[in-house]
């Protein structure tokens, strides 16, 4: 092994061995239990970013951990074309040119999109070999591919053919910079700081009006009434006359409908049915016109009358001018409302009519409410269960067309001739209506989220019966951010039953979101976003995936910092350098089985914390716990093996028994064994280029049994070593304490408060404290620093190492704190209620305290007393 631990000469070359012998294929006729997932496909629209690699070091550590386990895994990798995201970026980089997308056509449109695919597909599949990702590039996918295509047509025209598609003209979400429709998932929402602006319609004889409220001015050019409530008294007197839209001269009747709430305002709404869901419905019920008065780009058209061309937001502005002209305009108050935006551009999103394709929800969206309460598929943590049932419980009809180019094209053409619209999966060649040839393919494309939803079965051959569907289908795992749950864990999981009649997954683990080190959304237009692969070529795979896996709580929010990264660099040199220092001791050494290895205290107690951490590593990995997993892993390796283990051992190591350092490196070797194995999952590829190394090597690490608990448990000798460990902490404390030279021998005057063999644990305080000991009922010297363990009452010569002035005030230090933890328990045991309710192991534990801290104030006092001479 290399002195040094340097990730760039191995990580690379780690991995291509690994892909070139099939590791990461499945073994389709081993006959063991299968475990398979479909990775979230990545966005085209730029390289992966800091959540991306959480996004695929969560899924790949647990996949590792399958494989490990024996299971026959599948992971299937793959990108999405993220329509309008990309569309948009293609768009930019036109405008780069000069050029526009009309300009150019759809065909060269296209060109260019797969090229941009091209390229940034290649990077993104670049990015996930680097951060290590185990799943089956023979299989890898793309939603776009002949594959997905042929399964989203089908999709497509199954639920057209059940009358569950449809075209309409409604009320949807417009994005004037996107220029496409949105469905209800693609719009975010924001507080923000508005206005209410009240104007006054007058009737049309002049002699009466009605004040309203509205937050959109500009809306007001498409008015066609103004609603009252039937029982508000105020207004009924009016209802049924005509009042005049200002600009427009358009007069418009005074209507009475239940929306209006009486109390709410004036009691007075204005309706614009083609720019606002609810006037859209209300106009439906009272069959009112719907102008729209706005172009695709938010631009006011020719029905705005004088202000045709303006912005939108121009226009607002405008009107209100206007209206206070005219003596319209009553006042205008602050606001605060929430606002919609396009969530890859931001814009803020218009409510419009427009003709559209729809998806009709409520038939699909039972069957998949009823999946998840019946527990067929579970959400980790269960909590976002309430996410899923609020989107799924209140679900309206999802637009799916989108004026677009790049992505799926919807797959209905119509004839020119008698107006039939054909859906279909083949190219139609003529009507089958009127057997014209003069047929048109819509021009729209389907929501990226369309295609996406078939992911879990389309990437496994669906609708062909495919061996894959019937050996992988449904998979056991979705491992998924919290923000896309009903983007498109909803949308797969009401897909798969109605395609394939099964939920998609059983367990949907949901992580949170990578945030910077102030708690902000990572983003590039933030200028806070981190290219993983930079700190990948500057610290190593390893070290990112376990700075992102140590400690991650499964649908929390995480900070990434430098500094975490720097610091976990820390644990794979910690990793590196123990690994080497054991292998260089086994050089040229026949080393025993465990099961033969007569065993000292210090390696029974090695050995039994192996097993602890087992057990509990398994039980979190089980649970999906890899925050917690890792944290166990981190700690025993670090603290227990490294800082303990090692030194504990080197009294042996470095002893003249031959036969009882073999033992030792037996028992050395044995355990980082069982180390590398089970931090694989989380650092594949240091563990991999270590475990080469080892007496135990295997072609690769990566299918090796997984380390789980052993029968054997020794209580005793661990118990033991730990009562060693606090004395040997307490006497580095003081040294330290006292500024004693870590190559100054000093004296321990041990005195036992139990029968022992001492021989077992002189050696290891000797070498762990530089220091002589015996063990004997008294110190020969007056004056000593006197320690309280567990084992009994160590004393230190205050010659052998400091002035008495000092240890008298930490002798003082001590006691106050002593004399506070007293008071404490004191102040608890005379609490009759305490004393009376709580549990009485509570009761018992606290006057355990008062006896022991009693004992120890007495210990502390007479040694205060022995340096003052007293």
């Amino acid at each position: 092994m290399d002195k040094s631990y340097q990730p760039q000469q191995f990580e690379q070359k780690i991995y291509n061995r690994w892909e070139q012998a099939g590791y990461f294929k499945p073994d389709d006729g081993s006959g063991k239990e299968h475990f398979s997932m479909v990775m979230p496909p990545p966005n085209i629209t730029d390289q992966l970013h800091i959540g991306h690699a959480l996004n695929i070091s969560l899924p790949d550590c647990i996949m590792r951990y399958k494989r490990m386990q024996g299971y026959n895994v599948l992971w299937i990798p793959g990108t999405d074309h993220a329509s309008i995201a990309t569309e948009v970026r293609i768009i930019k980089m036109l405008d780069k040119e000069g050029l526009t997308k009309k300009g150019i056509g759809r065909e060269e449109f296209l060109r260019r999109a797969y090229q941009w695919r091209a390229k940034y597909g290649c990077r993104i599949v670049e990015q996930l070999r680097r951060l290590g990702a185990s799943c089956d590039w023979s299989r890898e996918s793309f939603t776009m591919d002949d594959k997905c295509t042929r399964a989203v047509k089908q999709a497509f025209v199954t639920l057209y053919n059940k009358k569950l598609i449809y075209q309409g003209s409604k009320i949807i979400n417009w994005c004037p910079c996107c220029k496409t429709a949105l469905s209800d998932a693609e719009v975010e929402y924001e507080e923000r700081a508005s206005h209410l602006w009240f104007f006054k319609y007058y009737t049309v004889d002049g002699k009466e009006s009605l004040t309203f409220a509205t937050t959109r001015p500009e809306t007001m050019l498409g008015d066609m009434a103004v609603a009252v409530n039937p029982d508000d008294q105020r207004y009924l007197h009016l209802v049924g006359k005509m009042l005049v839209v200002p600009f427009v001269n358009r007069q418009v009747p005074i209507i009475a409908d239940s929306y209006v709430e009486k109390d709410f305002g004036t009691g007075v709404v204005k309706i614009t049915p083609a720019h606002d869901p609810n006037d859209f419905e209300v106009g439906l019920r009272h069959q009112l016109p719907v102008v729209r008065v706005m172009n695709d780009d938010g631009t006011m058209n020719s029905l705005a009358g004088k202000y045709e061309g303006l912005d939108r937001m121009q226009c607002r502005k405008q009107i209100t001018i206007d209206m206070d002209k005219l003596g319209q305009l009553v006042k205008i108050e602050d606001y605060k409302h929430n606002v919609g935006s396009c969530y890859r551009c931001h814009t803020t999103v218009e409510p419009i009519i427009s003709k559209q394709w729809f998806v009709k929800m409520k038939p699909l969206a039972k069957p998949a409410i009823d999946a998840v309460q019946q527990g067929d598929t579970r959400f980790i943590p269960k909590r976002f269960e309430k996410t899923y049932f609020a989107w799924m419980d209140n679900i309206r009809d999802w637009c799916i067309s989108r004026q677009l180019w790049w992505g799926h094209r919807i797959p209905v053409w119509y004839c020119q001739d008698c107006h039939e619209v054909i859906a279909s999966i083949d190219t139609p060649h003529k009507c089958p209506k009127c057997n014209s040839t003069a047929l048109v393919q819509d021009s729209d494309v389907l929501d990226t989220w369309f295609s996406s939803a078939l992911w879990p079965f389309s990437t496994m051959g669906w609708p062909d019966k495919t061996v894959d569907l019937a050996r992988y289908y449904p998979t056991n795992l979705l491992v998924t951010m919290y923000d896309i749950i009903f983007f498109w864990v909803a949308r797969m999981i009401f897909s798969s039953l109605e395609y394939v009649g099964e939920v998609p997954f059983k367990d949907v683990l949901i992580h949170g979101m990578v945030r910077d080190d102030k708690g902000k959304k990572m983003s590039k237009s933030a200028g806070n976003g981190v290219d993983p692969i930079l700190f990948i070529d500057k610290y190593g795979a390893d070290t990112l995936r376990f700075s992102l896996l140590n400690g991650v709580a499964s649908g929390n929010d995480m900070r990434f910092s430098a500094d975490k990264v720097e610091n976990t660099r820390n644990f794979m040199n910690k990793i590196w350098n123990a690994s080497r220092f054991v292998l260089l001791n086994c050089e040229g050494k026949e080393l025993l089985p465990i099961e033969s290895c007569k065993l000292t205290p210090a390696d029974k107690w090695i050995l039994t914390l192996l097993n602890t951490v087992a057990k509990q590593v398994n039980k979190n990995m089980e649970r999906y716990e890899l925050g917690m997993a890792s944290t166990e892993l981190y700690d025993f390796v670090w603290s227990q093996f490294c800082d303990w283990y090692i030194e504990l051992s080197k009294p042996v190591l470095y002893g003249t028994d031959e036969d009882a350092r073999i033992i030792n490196l037996s028992v050395l070797a044995y355990v980082l064994d069982k180390i590398l194995k089970m931090l694989h999952p989380f650092v594949p590829f240091i563990t991999e280029e270590i475990y080469q190394e080892t007496p135990f090597a295997m072609p690769t690490i990566m299918n090796q049994p997984y380390p789980t608990p052993t029968k054997k448990n020794y209580r005793k000798e661990y118990e033991l070593i730990e009562k060693v460990k606090e004395i040997v902490g307490k006497v580095r404390n003081v040294r330290a304490e006292m500024k004693v030279a870590p190559s100054r021998k000093i004296r321990l005057f041990i005195t036992l408060n139990q029968p022992l063999d001492t021989k077992d644990i002189t050696i290891y305080i000797e070498k762990l404290t530089n220091s002589t000991v015996d063990f004997t009922q008294s110190c020969p010297d007056d004056k000593a620093v006197c320690v309280v363990a567990t084992l009994g009452e160590v004393k230190i010569p205050l010659g052998d190492m400091v002035d008495a002035g000092k240890e008298i005030a930490r002798i003082d230090a001590e006691l106050e704190r002593v004399r506070f933890e007293l008071e404490l328990a004191n102040n608890k045991l005379s609490n009759p209620r305490f004393v009376e309710k709580a549990p009485q192991a509570l009761v018992e534990g606290e006057r355990k305290k008062v006896a022991d801290y009693t004992a120890l104030m007495n210990k502390l006092l007479i040694s205060k007393s022995t340096l003052m001479g007293e």
